[in-house]
């Protein structure tokens, strides 16, 4: 038995079969991932593709042909061409290699190894928008490279091992399943009346709403608050669930001010946590506003805010964040400020998020948008004002515990990933006899 150390390019022979594009041909095509490899991409007829200068993967003659993207590289971005990419073209930044000399399956786990990736990052990438790597490059790192013999008992390790980690992983992600499952319980106990257990002694929900009213109609009255056109009675067959007799269901609009944001790309900054408002979603990321106009529209603390567009197919419709600190925030036409009357605003919030279905404006189309009516005529089951309290203060630690959970699992895949890597970079780890080329 004896370890070598050769240079990839002393097993990875690359070809060029070159093939310009023709406008009334259809062509097939592929891509390459961190987790797929090599897979088809789909077909496209050539006056569409762009890059006329292609090449052709060719698997009857180089049955094991090995295909990396140059940007991508680094990040995983190699593999194994499999039988349905026979024909496909793909432009020279996918350059192709035929796999010579070597053991399959332990290629696959050296290219997936520690050594692998450490030996890439010596490398000196080029380009500023998109760091890229020269095959030529890559050609040149050293392997270590066991007989024959070696390489299948080395595969059959670490399969072996491999097998157990998948099992762990497929555990470990089915644990991350529940805990999102009981997450989405937690919520919708809180909003049934099952969370908390109802105190007789406490003032009902019915009379909460008969104080909201005169709220609201003092400051009509005032001409602070402007007064809104009457919402629709709410029909039997709307509610969708039953509540505590203590309860009651209203209407968004009769229990609070709804503002819009006027039209400009804005964001609502809270510092290290932003809620970015575009078009496209709401996410924690954004950019900090330098300068507030009169031509903004404010949000405060413990007001919510509510993304009133969104792309087709996207997540980010009928999305509801609370504001909890005060600080700088504003709207824009893509979402709407919510001021609750006299009602817990962590309550409310988690009462409109759309997780909960109760924004589910299903008009037989791919909605985009929701209007301010379809918003202040949500159904939204109210408590006892302590109730909320009470509701708020349990979801918070059952949360919290939910936390906990999820960082456990994700800590035991963190260190069942690290084990793995663990075993390939032990594997690779023999002192090699340098083979001149």
């Amino acid at each position: 038995m004896s370890w070598k150390k050769l240079k990839l390019k002393q097993i990875l022979k690359q070809y060029r079969i070159e093939h310009l594009v023709q406008n009334d041909i259809e062509y097939k095509q592929v891509t390459i991932s961190k987790y797929d490899g090599v897979t088809f991409r789909g077909s496209k007829i050539g006056r569409e593709i762009g890059r006329k200068r292609q090449f052709q993967i060719d698997l009857k003659k180089y049955p094991n042909t090995l295909m990396f993207v140059r940007q991508g590289v680094q990040n995983g971005s190699i593999g194994l061409a499999p039988l349905e990419v026979d024909g496909c073209i793909a432009t020279e930044n996918m350059p192709m290699f035929s796999v010579e000399g070597i053991n399959l399956e332990y290629l696959k786990f050296l290219l997936k190894s520690p050594y692998f990736y450490d030996e890439l990052n010596k490398i000196q990438t080029t380009g500023s928008a998109q760091k890229s790597i020269h095959e030529r490059e890559i050609l040149e790192i050293e392997i270590p490279f066991p007989d024959i013999d070696e390489q299948e008992k080395i595969v059959e390790v670490l399969s072996s091992k491999k097998d157990n980690s998948l099992e762990i992983y497929t555990e470990l992600t089915h644990q991350l399943t529940l805990v999102k499952k009981l997450r989405q319980q937690l919520l919708q106990d809180a909003v049934q009346g099952k969370l908390v257990e109802q105190n007789p002694k406490d003032e009902p929900a019915s009379e909460l709403l008969k104080k909201i009213k005169a709220e609201k109609q003092k400051l009509i009255a005032e001409k602070k608050l402007k007064k809104e056109k009457d919402l629709p009675p709410i029909k039997p067959e709307e509610i969708p669930f039953d509540i505590p007799e203590n309860w009651v269901w209203c209407r968004l609009g009769e229990i609070c001010e709804f503002r819009n944001g006027k039209a400009h790309e804005q964001y609502i900054r809270e510092e290290g946590k932003f809620i970015l408002v575009t078009s496209r979603f709401v996410s924690t990321s954004g950019k900090q506003i330098k300068r507030a106009t009169k031509m903004l529209t404010p949000l405060y603390k413990n007001e919510i805010a509510i993304v009133m567009s969104d792309v087709p197919g996207g997540r980010a419709l009928g999305r509801a964040y609370l504001i909890e600190r005060d600080d700088t925030y504003t709207l824009n036409q893509r979402i709407g400020g919510i001021s609750p009357f006299i009602i817990n605003s962590h309550y409310l919030c988690l009462s409109l998020d759309r997780n909960m279905h109760f924004l589910n404006f299903d008009d037989g189309k791919k909605q985009t948008n929701l209007r301010k009516d379809q918003i202040l005529s949500c159904l939204i089951p109210i408590p006892p004002v302590y109730e909320q309290n009470r509701i708020v203060q349990k979801l918070d630690e059952l949360m919290q515990y939910c936390n906990e959970l999820e960082a456990s699992i994700k800590e035991s895949e963190s260190q069942n990933e690290k084990l793995l890597q663990q075993v390939l970079r032990e594997a690779l780890r023999k002192e090699p006899i340098l083979e001149n080329d």
